[in-house]
This record gives structure tokens, sequence and C-alpha cells, in this order.
């Protein structure tokens, strides 16, 4: 057992490599053995490439005959963008086959039993949760339709994201912010922000990393009345990434106009007896555009809302070690419970160091089910 647990935790970390290049296909890592020793690795790299078990029983070759196959996700069954990797495991004579979860995916599904009426002696469930973890986007997308959401927010100790004249470079440290733009915007699809944001800090929202490989997410602003100026930096970028205006329903097209001649697209989305765009109405919109994973940077109303609404998946909060102050600007701003046990809970809290920075992750409970 702590053998098995040894080779899929390779294998899961082998699947990591292929972030930001698979979606909307799973991370999946691929571990060959044979007598105790790793004969072959493999993850899935891109969309529409060969997949993990293809990858690692190649390197593996004629070794691969008798020996076991770890991988992070049920072997696909079904002729797709590649053909069945379970066929190549057949082919390839493996003797046994160990996953970690089984496929959400009703069309890939149906691996293990292939397998296992071909003789192959098939384990399941080692490192499920990471494995679930890993996917959580593709999982939700496959359950439910909708995109994994994480909401990712920057602040002092008491809970400030910018000083009372806005000033907000840096909150956090250089650690923070390349870990932000390694974990979060280069893995996940689309990243969104408010147009107010937009014209505080003129963001660009592209992922910016050392060595200059990060992969650009999807830009999207929420600007209900469409009150972006067409000269600012996220509208301008020289990306492969679109970049998406979401406004309220009914606008005149001469409001749309300017954007759409610059390659901006622009959606209309249900909003709130308030006026505000509604995130719950906007999720399904953003799924047809091929978003399965988001990431939500506020600023503050934007945060309030996104959580109130209660399409957060993941929370993802950076403490710096300041203390702002007083009329600084809060991290959450608009009307919040009356009592404590009206707060929002995390589940799983996790707590990590950052470079100067603590970074708090967990998982957002309504609180009626905390």
């Amino acid at each position: 057992m702590m053998k098995d647990v040894f080779f899929m935790e390779k294998a899961l970390d082998l699947a990591l490599k292929g972030s930001g290049r698979t979606s909307p296909n799973p991370l999946v890592g691929a571990v060959v053995v044979r007598d105790g020793r790793i004969v072959g690795e493999g993850w899935h790299a891109a969309y529409g490439g060969p997949h993990a078990e293809v990858h690692a029983l190649r390197q593996a070759g004629s070794a691969a005959a008798g020996a076991t196959i770890y991988v992070t996700l049920e072997p696909c069954n079904h002729f797709g963008k590649t053909p069945p990797c379970t066929q190549a495991i057949l082919d390839a004579e493996v003797g046994r086959v160990v996953i970690a979860m089984k496929d959400p995916n009703p069309k890939a599904a149906g691996g293990m039993d292939r397998l296992r009426s071909a003789g192959v002696i098939v384990d399941t469930g080692i490192c499920e949760d990471q494995a679930r973890k890993l996917n959580a986007p593709f999982i939700k997308k496959m359950e439910t339709g909708l995109p994994w959401v994480v909401l990712k927010c920057a602040m002092t100790l008491d809970g400030r994201v910018a000083t009372r004249s806005g000033d907000s470079k840096w909150v956090t440290g250089a650690e923070s912010r390349e870990w932000c733009h390694r974990h979060l915007r280069q893995r996940l699809d689309a990243i969104l922000v408010g147009s107010a944001t937009v014209r505080a800090d003129d963001p660009s929202l592209t992922c910016r990393l050392p060595e200059g490989s990060g992969r650009d997410p999807v830009r999207i602003v929420l600007a209900s009345k469409l009150d972006v100026d067409t000269k600012a930096r996220v509208l301008c970028q020289k990306s492969d990434s679109a970049t998406f205006l979401l406004c309220a329903e009914g606008l005149p097209a001469s409001r749309k106009q300017p954007f759409l001649e610059m390659g901006v697209r622009v959606l209309e989305t249900p909003s709130d007896k308030d006026g505000r765009l509604n995130f719950k109405a906007m999720m399904p919109l953003l799924a047809e555009q091929g978003i399965q994973s988001l990431l939500i940077e506020g600023g503050g109303r934007v945060a309030a809302s996104a959580l109130k609404s209660g399409i957060v998946d993941k929370a993802v909060f950076f403490y710096a070690p300041k203390i702002l102050g007083g009329d600084g600007i809060p991290v959450m701003d608009g009307p919040g419970p009356e009592r404590m046990d009206q707060c929002m809970f995390l589940a799983d809290m996790a707590v990590f160091p950052c470079g100067g920075d603590i970074r708090v992750e967990g998982y957002p409970l309504v609180p009626s089910l905390a």
C-alpha cells in the first residue's frame, strides 16, 4: 500500500506539468513501475495531444509487459482526439493498473471494466482526494456544467487592500505575486475583475512569470454600463487569449460597437434588482464560452458579491505583515451579516508561508451548512 501511494504521488506531481495547457481536458499523470523501479513516466501535456499513459508506455517500451502502471485518472475507453488508452495498456501487456479516481466524464468512462474483462488487475482509490483536488475544475464542469471558481484576495493584517488614496502597489511581496501568476493565472482558464478595478489600477491581467513561459488567461471585466476606457490596458493586450466585457442586458448597440471593433467580446448577462450583474446567471454564460475555471481578483464589491452568491469554490487569501489602519479600503465591501453565526466558514483550511506573507486557502461553506 505504501509503495502504491509513493508511485501515485509521483504520478500526481507529473500531472501538474500540464497545468494551463490541457483544458477542457483533465490533468493526468502516469508512472510505469517494474520490479519496484520506475521505467516510464508521462503526463498529458496539451489538449489534443497523447495522453499520459501513452507517453509513459512509450518510454517504458518492452519493460511495460507485466509491469504496473499508476494513473491519476481512469484510462479513457473511447475514441476522442486520441485512441483509447485502455487499448494502449492492453497492447503493452501491462499486468496491473492502479487508478486514483474514476473518470466523471461518461463518454470516457468504462476503462476499468474494459481492463478487468481483459484479465488485467485493477486497483482504485489510491490518493483519490489529491486526484479530485487536482482536477476540481474538470470534475465540477462534468458534474454541473459550471466553471470552478477561485476567489483570490491580498490584504494587510487588518484586512485592507489599498490606502485611502487607492494606492495598492504592492500589498504583498514579490513571492506571493509570482505564486499567483504561476499557480492561479497560469493554470485557470479566465480571470475576472470589476470595472472599478480597471479604472483604479489599469491592470493588464496577463500571466507574467520570470522565465516568460506564462499562459495568459481569458480576461473578463464586469462592466454593467460598459464604463471602461477603450485605452485600458486590459483591452489592448497582444495576447492569444480573448478579452470579454460582461454588461447589463438591453444596452444600445452604439455602446458596444467601439469594443467590438477592438476585437473584445461583449456579452450581456442579467442583473440583480440593485443593478449589479448576477453572478449565478453569469456562470452558465461563461461555461458556454468554454470557461472551465475562473479566477476572481476583486475589488471589494465584486469579491463580496461573488461570495454571497455562492459561486466560489475555493478562497485564497494572502496576508502581508502590514497594518494599514482606519480608513484604508477593506477587502470586502457592502453589507455583511448581523450575527457571527451568519459568517461564511472555510472548510479544510490550510496555511502556508509565502515569502514574508501568509497564504490561507479553504473552501467556502454557506452558514446554514457550516
